[in-house]
């Protein structure tokens, strides 16, 4: 029997096997950021331990730093400590850095791929349960916790069960106006939030190798809302093209070798995976989630379910919970629900397609009166991109907010929040209670969606789609 790409890159990686059914892994790239990496290197150096190899870690500032134009830090006392703090600890220990000053600064799931830092082959890991989106290359990635953390730092190793496999297959191709983000909230409300808990999931088929590199990107991380660590896309010409050239990426006879080996990479055609599932591409339409949950959506002009239909009590009870906080009816259609904000940003769709996409939609327009719009580059090279295409003056004359790189609203800390009882359609991968603020109401949709819905000031598909 072959061997799949997840267990090809796992067997590479194993030093040794311990007791217990755990490997211990070494760790190519270990990525980190201000909101959880300051307290690892305190703990580090509390047990009296040094970073085992710097020249592997590399740091960003990102989850709380200000997205305010001019901005140098935090915009409270709190988030400054936190990135003044990881500042002069990457400082002291060697630790590569990209920031504000050196124009690298970004969402580290974005910045990891776009300086060559996430490679095919690489096990690579962060503080930060969206670092499945660099799968999307052909790495093992996935997020780890605080004591995790310190021992990656201390050992440049970690200790791991092998997960299961699973293999999604989506077969045919995408309707014209159909994202990526569309994919896989597809895919999380047919198989729901917990269906690839314990499996390292593999995506392809013809819809996957017709994404663009950011379209994979964008798929893979959305894995931990499906339940996996752990999302995969067999590295391919498409990626060998986007890696080539890169700040961190191998050249000349180096990048020869490595393209030898990343070839070897994909699944054998014999190899077999734990569970294997596989989607019709042709059924998908522009989702929006419209509960509390990502398993919780629907095509944007379907109707919102009635939790009377559905036979389990605790269920029922979960998606009765759902309507009442989203402030909801059972039965209403989704695409004639009145927004007053739209998030434009976080590692899920932040890049430079993503922006012209969402541009592309909006040229010409203006953000209803009543609706409150930013859009936040995912770094500081996909801002400068950006503005040289004209993007930023497309959205600023449409009556955007134009922003600063950083995780802002996705994560709702530091000032970045949607007020309670507003309703957000954001490009971002969580709609949990709370998410991005304390009683904000969210929708989950791609950078087109959001965009259609910020000019008619309600939850509108896009014209590409009504079109087609």
């Amino acid at each position: 029997m072959g061997t799949t790409l997840f267990d090809k890159i796992w067997n590479q990686h194993v030093i040794t096997e311990l007791p217990g059914g755990e490997s211990l892994l070494h760790v190519d790239r270990h990525l980190m950021h201000e909101l959880t990496s300051v307290a690892a290197v305190r703990a580090l150096e509390a047990r009296g331990a040094t970073v085992h190899d710097p020249s592997l870690t590399f740091a960003t500032v990102d989850h709380v730093i200000s997205t305010r134009p001019g901005r140098t830090a935090g915009d409270a006392g709190w988030s400054t400590i936190a990135i003044d703090t990881l500042r002069e600890q990457t400082t002291r220990l060697g630790i590569d850095r990209f920031d504000i000053d050196d124009g690298r600064q970004g969402i580290v799931h974005v910045i990891g791929p776009e300086l060559g830092l996430t490679l095919p082959g690489l096990l690579l890991v962060c503080a930060d349960s969206h670092t499945c989106t660099h799968g999307a290359l052909g790495a093992i990635a996935f997020g780890i916790g605080s004591s995790e953390q310190v021992h990656v730092l201390a050992t440049q190793t970690i200790r791991q069960k092998r997960p299961r496999t699973m293999r999604v297959r989506f077969d045919g191709q995408t309707r014209p106006g159909v994202e990526a983000k569309d994919m896989i909230l597809y895919l999380i409300g047919v198989l729901g939030t917990s269906a690839a808990t314990g499996y390292a999931v593999e995506y392809t088929g013809p819809a996957i190798e017709a994404l663009d590199m950011e379209g994979r990107l964008t798929l893979c991380n959305l894995s931990i809302e499906l339940g996996a660590k752990i999302g995969m896309i067999a590295p391919d010409d498409v990626t060998f093209a986007y890696v080539a050239g890169r700040e961190y990426s191998p050249e000349g006879a180096t990048l020869e070798r490595a393209l030898d080996h990343w070839r070897s990479l994909a699944s054998d055609a014999d190899a077999a995976s734990d569970r294997e599932i596989t989607i019709d591409a042709t059924l998908i339409r522009p989702q929006v989630t419209w509960g509390t949950s990502p398993e919780q959506v629907m095509a944007i002009d379907g109707r919102i379910p009635d939790p009377a239909d559905e036979p389990d009590p605790t269920r029922r009870e979960t998606l009765e919970k759902a309507l009442s906080y989203m402030q909801l009816q059972a039965g209403d259609r989704l695409d004639e629900t009145s927004i007053d904000r739209v998030f434009i940003g976080s590692c899920t769709n932040s890049r430079l397609s993503d922006l012209r996409n969402a541009a592309s939609i909006v040229k010409g327009h203006h953000v209803a009166p009543h609706v409150q719009a930013w859009v936040v580059p995912g770094s500081i090279d996909v801002k400068r991109h950006a503005e040289r295409e004209g993007l930023d003056h497309i959205f600023i004359d449409a009556g955007f907010e134009w922003r600063e790189p950083g995780c802002s609203m996705c994560v709702g800390a530091n000032g970045d929040l949607v007020g309670r009882g507003e309703r957000c359609v954001s490009t971002s991968n969580r709609n949990f209670v709370g998410r991005q603020g304390p009683g904000a109401l969210t929708h989950l949709a791609s950078p087109s969606v959001a965009a259609a819905s910020a000019i008619a000031g309600r939850i509108a598909m896009p014209s590409t789609e009504r079109a087609a």
